[in-house]
């Protein structure tokens, strides 16, 4: 017999997809909560998958999504503040109203989703805006729920990713652009390792931590992604470091764009390591090797060689 559902907030964005079907393939009924939901793809007739419309900005919304729910998930993300929507009314507004509405419907387990570089001091020692709402909704969530475990993953990747598919889109360039000179060090996660984390501590996790950092395999500076991306697709360009301060100008350039390409948040962050810290829970903790974003390649990122040979 099927337990009370777990409820997963953002359910049909790029991490939320694959935290449903982890969930799912695990055993677990599951309610999909967005503010346009819709079935997976796979899903069939009798799964035990319930599409939910709702705003995270709406008290009734997310109580409904909640009730008589074993577990939440709370992986709704904004990249981009938009008229009327900010970083402030969903990662932290929405993410203490989440976890206060979870304890009060006894929800056994919620986890947030968060991010490497959000803590409870960054918003008084980041520019980033979207990282100072990160951080403030951590202590949000915690102040009002306690026991919620925090995921901070490192920059996410995985087959119609935004992160490898942009860097492809580089690679096309006859120059490729870098930040800086490329220096900055990432820890990229596949999105599926980081969904069956999720899943992990939705079970008899085997550590008491509420606070893990999810890093992949590699750690590779910006350059070598940027170069393992390249070679992957058979792409042999010049590579131009360009300073920050000329990137923070065409972000400036970009805003008044609807989904701007480039915003001064993501300029910001690729000022800063993004790595698994220290004193942290990590995937040891939950018994999960991670993939490496350089074998995972050919699956992320097809060319018509591999694509032909299948």
């Amino acid at each position: 017999m099927l337990k009370a559902p777990i409820t997963v907030f953002g359910g049909t964005g790029f991490l939320g997809r694959h935290v449903v079907q982890e969930l799912f393939d695990a055993g677990h009924a599951v309610r999909i909560a967005a503010r346009r939901p819709t079935l997976p793809e796979w899903a069939e007739p009798g799964d035990p998958l319930e599409p939910m419309s709702v705003d995270i900005r709406s008290e009734a919304d997310v109580s409904g999504a909640l009730e008589g729910a074993y577990g939440a998930v709370n992986a709704v993300s904004l990249y981009v503040e938009r008229r009327g929507v900010s970083f402030e009314q969903v990662h932290v507004e929405g993410a203490a109203r989440l976890a206060r509405l979870a304890l009060a419907h006894g929800v056994s387990t919620l986890v947030q989703l968060s991010g490497i570089g959000a803590d409870r001091a960054s918003r008084s020692r980041s520019r980033s805006r979207y990282v100072s709402a990160r951080g403030h909704g951590e202590s949000a969530v915690i102040d009002v729920y306690p026991k919620a475990v925090i995921l901070r993953p490192s920059v996410m990747f995985g087959p119609q990713d935004a992160f490898l598919n942009r860097l492809a889109d580089l690679t096309r360039l006859p120059l490729v652009p870098l930040f800086g000179r490329g220096e900055t060090r990432l820890q990229p996660v596949h999105v599926g390792d980081v969904a069956r984390a999720v899943v992990r501590l939705m079970g008899e996790p085997s550590t008491e931590r509420r606070l893990f950092e999810l890093g992949g395999l590699d750690i590779l500076s910006y350059r070598e992604v940027v170069e393992s991306v390249m070679v992957h697709l058979g792409h042999e360009r010049p590579l131009l470091p360009i300073p920050f301060p000329l990137w923070h100008l065409a972000a400036l350039l970009a805003s008044p764009l609807p989904g701007p390409p480039l915003t001064r948040d993501q300029v910001i962050m690729m000022r800063a390591d993004n790595t698994v810290g220290e004193g942290v829970g990590t995937f040891d903790d939950l018994d999960i090797l991670p993939r490496s974003l350089r074998d995972s390649l050919p699956a992320c990122l097809p060319t018509q060689a591999s694509s032909s040979s299948e």
